[in-house]
């Protein structure tokens, strides 16, 4: 199939760009790599008035750090990160995360905004950047805001953005240099949509974790009282002190009532701790 015909608008500035969101009659799209948007216009579950190309906006591709905070802008792609064409304030992670996602052309022109904006809660950076702490900049002819990775998903492919808003950058804290990293998902083969996600960032030594369950049907469980998977202390014996019964019932209470998708996150969540230790 092909797409229902659409304006076509490619500004050079995010100035512009607004002002196309605030000016165009109907609904506005924004399309930067295009590896969502594409299929989805032709299969027309989708019909635009207007398509808005940001590819065309070098604020959008910078990668900039400021004391202790990366922050990459929206079209910065999969691939600028699996080369190390950007700052690595992540030890790696980061990088890992990157060259596990899809496959090369996917990465090649994805864009970690773009990934962001589809709110897909199996998307790699859905999880992995709640885990890292990160936080976005939203944008709309109003200013700007900025909101934590954590609370941007409210569900599948819904997020926080309101309509004449963009995802401007993305700003990722540098890793504390005693803290463990991991990030494991399971696909049927590679490339394929992940049907569990275990993303972990734990600093024994600061006796804290972030722990991040993704891939289900909602927004990504995150793990407040993560202490309470360890037995209630987080040091380095955390590998066996993990807690596999509380792990389900922290999914059964999210909503998850299939035990074989329950026994699946948790598995894949006990290979991520494992990896950290």
């Amino acid at each position: 199939m092909k797409p229902p015909s659409f304006s076509y608008e490619r500004p050079r500035d995010i100035v512009s760009a607004l002002s196309v969101m605030t000016g165009a009659e109907g609904m506005v799209k924004i399309i930067a790599g295009g590896q969502s948007l594409g299929p989805m216009l032709n299969l027309r579950l989708v019909a635009p008035d207007t398509i808005l190309d940001i590819t065309g906006i070098a604020e959008l591709k910078r990668a900039d750090m400021d004391r202790n905070v990366l922050t990459l802008g929206a079209c910065i792609t999969h691939a600028d990160i699996e080369d190390g064409r950007v700052p690595d304030v992540t030890r790696g992670a980061m990088q890992r995360v990157a060259t596990n996602i899809a496959y090369r052309a996917v990465r090649n022109r994805g864009t970690i905004g773009g990934s962001l904006s589809h709110a897909d809660p199996s998307a790699d950076w859905v999880s992995s950047l709640i885990a890292l702490g990160a936080s976005l900049s939203l944008r709309s002819a109003e200013g700007a805001r900025r909101v934590a990775m954590r609370d941007f998903i409210l569900g599948a492919l819904e997020s926080v953005i309101e309509p004449d808003e963009m995802l401007e950058a993305v700003h990722v804290p540098v890793m504390s240099p005693t803290a463990r990293w991991a990030y494991v998902k399971s696909c049927r083969k590679t490339g394929e949509f992940a049907h569990a996600i275990g993303a972990v960032l734990i600093d024994p030594d600061a006796g804290k974790a972030r722990i991040v369950i993704g891939a289900v049907e909602a927004a990504p469980v995150v793990v407040d009282a993560a202490a309470e998977l360890f037995g209630g202390k987080i040091d380095g014996d955390f590998k066996s002190r993990f807690d596999a019964r509380v792990a389900d019932r922290l999914l059964t209470n999210a909503g998850m009532s299939d035990a074989v998708d329950r026994h699946m996150h948790v598995a894949v969540l006990r290979k991520a701790i494992a990896e950290a230790a």
